[in-house]
């Protein structure tokens, strides 16, 4: 192992992210009462330029009027980009009026690291200047080509950040890539044509100490599409997903929880290993096979996503 680590920045079960536009108050209500591990409430794509300042308004409200944490919510706002002029108004209202209701911030169309540089300054100055402790952490969206030109340094920022998000439609339209639906494969490549993206992403994220968060799958009325898109993100070490629409929420939830056969086999390599350690040896055998130090880190893994999810069962 090298000297230099990265441990994780932040622990935070985030299965399932679901994706609310800020310009609907109705779903906003029934976003609070649904199972999604996090919520972030959108005025960036979902929602029309017309429509912003009433999406900002709307969504400081319901932040400052519905207990989130009571529900066992982690509660996130995706801002608009950094080339748009409704970016800084939706810093700086949202932080004034209802930051200490608020976990992070997701950027949009993160490029360089100077992009979160300038939100996180952002938000320092607020926090300072309303004298709260800090608190708002910022995610960072990965969806174009500069973005994941750049993912190493963007990972390593450090600040604020603690997570990145594959924006799989966004990326497609940055690469031109000829695509059937968001997130969905095109039969033409043979295999996965997110696969690579996905792996760049998550090492950068894993080396840094940042979760690693798959994005959107467009065709809704396709559960086992959605589900095999998180299959295959979670072989690579993707631990959730987002949910677009509400069906996607169990979907999502399912596939990043590991199965109780693994934690239980989890459980049984520490406690084999233990005994092994107390014996003298640094592997063992178990079931027929081989478990070393490598293996108590992966069954650590798993089983510290079975604890955060056991303790979340108190809000449902």
């Amino acid at each position: 192992m090298s000297h230099t680590l990265h441990p994780l920045r932040r622990q935070r079960l985030q299965r399932s992210t679901l994706a609310v536009p800020g310009s609907n108050p109705s779903m906003i209500e029934k976003a609070a009462d649904s199972a999604a591990d996090v919520i972030f409430l959108d005025l960036e794509d979902a929602v029309a330029p017309p429509e912003k300042e009433k999406a900002r308004k709307n969504i400081i409200q319901a932040l400052n009027d519905i207990d989130w944490a009571g529900k066992g919510k982690t509660m996130s706002v995706r801002i608009n980009g950094l080339d748009t002029h409704y970016m800084y108004r939706d810093v700086v209202d949202v932080m004034e009026q209802a930051g200490h209701k608020l976990d992070t911030i997701l950027v949009p169309k993160v490029g360089v690291p100077a992009d979160l540089y300038m939100v996180e300054a952002m938000v320092n100055q607020i926090e300072q200047a309303a004298q709260r402790t800090p608190r708002v952490q910022l995610e960072a969206l990965i969806e174009t080509a500069l973005g994941m030109a750049n993912v190493e340094d963007i990972a390593r920022f450090g600040g604020r950040l603690e997570a990145l998000h594959f924006g799989v439609a966004d990326y497609a339209a940055s690469l031109r890539a000829r695509t059937v639906n968001i997130g969905g494969l095109n039969p033409d490549y043979p295999g996965d044509q997110w696969h690579a993206a996905i792996s760049r992403m998550t090492i950068a994220c894993r080396a840094y100490g940042l979760r690693a968060i798959d994005g959107p799958f467009g065709d809704f009325s396709d559960p086992d599409g959605y589900k095999a898109g998180a299959r295959r993100a979670a072989a690579l070490g993707i631990e959730g997903k987002w949910a677009i629409h509400p069906s996607q929420i169990a979907l999502a939830n399912e596939v990043f929880s590991p199965p109780e056969a693994e934690v239980t086999r989890a459980r049984r390599i520490i406690e084999a290993l233990r005994e092994a350690e107390a014996q003298g040896k640094g592997a063992a055998s178990l079931d027929g096979k081989m478990i070393d130090a490598a293996s108590e880190r992966m069954a650590a893994n798993v089983i510290a996503v079975a604890e955060a999810i056991e303790a979340r069962g108190a809000f449902h």
